[in-house]
């Protein structure tokens, strides 16, 4: 049982600090596409959308070489950490989180923009009011995001190693007890990680139902 509880509490730090820095790197990506508009920028969506499909283990591939004896980071004696786990999470992740939002920020930037510069409102308040108009949407790609991480297994096993107490974690644990014959073990794994994206996908449900009825009511009082 201890057991399975250092794998469930490694599987969401990891997932956590992961989902956190993606959704930074995303957010600044997002609002850079989403408020310019140049061939740079359609090149630009063109590759992150693209990357939104990148197969796990490529990156999982990648990153190894990146970090392994031989490659460009060998030196950091990263590889089979959580550190390297992270790395390839985010790689996976960071393009989801931007091409979730970015489309949000381009709908509101021609009408949103014109307005605080008529306003003579700054950058800074107009970046902060405009972050704020696109919580939801950032909110969401978040919760999409984490979803992505807990269930991936293929760059997690590649770059992690599978070791125990170290960089184990679920989608890993379940394979492992799984080609080992310990199927109720599996199982029990199983069903936790399938309890976890069911709160995830609730709480998406319930926070978007939230949203929903806030711009009804904002809605409202404008009529």
């Amino acid at each position: 049982m201890n057991e399975i509880y250092s794998i469930v509490l490694l599987t969401l730090k990891i997932c956590i600090i992961s989902t956190i820095i993606s959704g930074i790197f995303a957010t600044f990506l997002a609002f850079y596409l989403g408020l310019n508009e140049n061939k740079f920028i359609k090149i630009l969506k063109i590759i992150i959308n693209a990357f939104t499909s990148l197969p796990p283990v490529i990156a999982g591939v990648f990153v190894y070489i990146l970090f392994s004896k031989n490659g460009i980071f060998g030196k950091l004696s990263w590889l089979y950490t959580q550190k390297v786990i992270i790395i390839a999470q985010i790689l996976i992740v960071t393009p989801i989180i931007c091409a979730n939002i970015y489309p949000t920020v381009e709908e509101i930037r021609n009408s949103f923009v014109e307005t605080c510069l008529g306003l003579g409102i700054s950058k800074l308040k107009m970046y902060r009011q405009l972050l704020k108009e696109s919580a939801y949407s950032l909110s969401s790609a978040l919760i999409t995001g984490f979803g992505r991480a807990i269930s991936e297994v293929g760059a997690v096993m590649i770059v992690g190693g599978n070791i125990r107490y170290k960089t184990r974690v679920l989608t890993s644990a379940i394979v492992l007890e799984n080609n080992k014959g310990n199927y109720s073990m599996s199982i029990k794994l199983g069903i936790i990680l399938m309890l976890i994206s069911f709160g995830i996908s609730i709480f998406a449900m319930i926070f978007s139902r939230r949203n929903d009825d806030k711009n009804k009511k904002t809605t409202s009082w404008n009529l």
